[in-house]
Parts: structure tokens; C-alpha cells; sequence
């Protein structure tokens, strides 16, 4: 098992990097593609669903959400129901750089489970589903760590 979360970690890693070198043209920085992406479709979404969602603590999104805003990408806008929040949406420029990551995401996808049959696809998914943290975060980063618990296959 052990080593199917490791092979798991070196394809996001792999992906990660390409992406990072992909998206360079669009002026974002490691990793705000992702925050971006999740902007652009749920619009509206507030910070701490972000730090949910991508499993980071609240300083790391509030400062990518911040560049993604200076950046003219994202806009703030405040939550009627609870003064403390912003929802956040995306601006034009958002939605017209989200075109080519979600291109980028599929061509990923695509080479990535070249010559795998559906069956095996929906069964890999669903243990990547399994495995991934279910916790929220409180903040700090290695509270995410502490949720990921990995259990050892016992021998038959």
C-alpha cells in the first residue's frame, strides 16, 4: 500500500511541475492555478472552504488568494450573511486564464490514464477518494498531516 501512495505522490508531483511551467505565461506562481480553479467554478466560495478543499492552512490561502487578487484574476466581495467573509468570484481575466488550465487539466488526465480500461479508472478513483484526508483543517498544517492516516495491508 505503501508504495501505491508514493507512485500516487510522485504522479502528482510530476503533474504539479508541468503544470507550474505550464501556467508561467499566465503570470501565476506555484500552485495558484489550483486556488483559481476552484474559484472560477464555485464562484462565490469563501476562504476557509478553500483551505478544505486543498487541504492548506488558512495564511497559504489568504496570501494566494491575495496575489490572485492583486493580479486583477480574482475578486473579493463581502458575504451578506456573515460580515467576517468574502465570497470569492472570478474577473474576465479569471475566467479567460481557466481556459487553458482546464485544457491543460484534461490533456493531463488524459495522458495519465492512457491504456487504462474505465473499470480500472473508477476503481482507482475510488481508492484515491479513500485515501485522501476526510478532516478539515484547524489552521495549521500539520493538523492536515495528522488526518491522513495510512494503514498497512496486513500479509494473507
Amino acid at each position: 500500500m505503501l508504495d501505491a501512495l508514493r507512485a500516487i505522490g510522485v504522479v502528482a508531483r510530476a503533474l504539479d511541475s508541468i503544470a507550474n511551467i505550464e501556467f508561467r505565461d499566465l503570470n501565476l506562481t506555484r500552485g495558484q492555478y489550483l486556488y483559481l480553479v476552484r474559484i472560477v467554478e464555485q464562484p462565490g466560495i469563501i476562504q476557509e472552504q478553500l483551505v478544505n478543499q486543498l487541504k492548506v492552512d488558512r495564511a497559504t490561502v489568504a496570501r494566494s488568494v491575495a496575489k490572485l487578487t492583486d493580479q486583477g484574476l480574482v475578486t473579493k466581495r463581502p458575504d451578506p450573511a456573515n460580515g467576517k467573509a468574502n465570497r470569492l468570484y472570478p474577473t474576465a481575466a479569471g475566467q479567460a486564464a481557466y481556459v487553458p488550465i482546464h485544457q491543460e487539466n484534461a490533456y493531463s488526465l488524459h495522458q495519465a490514464l492512457a491504456g487504462m480500461s474505465q473499470k480500472r479508472c473508477r476503481r482507482s478513483n475510488a481508492y484515491s477518494i479513500k485515501c485522501a484526508p476526510t478532516s478539515t483543517t484547524t489552521g495549521n498544517s500539520s493538523s492536515v498531516a495528522a488526518t491522513a492516516t495510512i494503514h498497512k495491508e496486513q500479509p494473507p
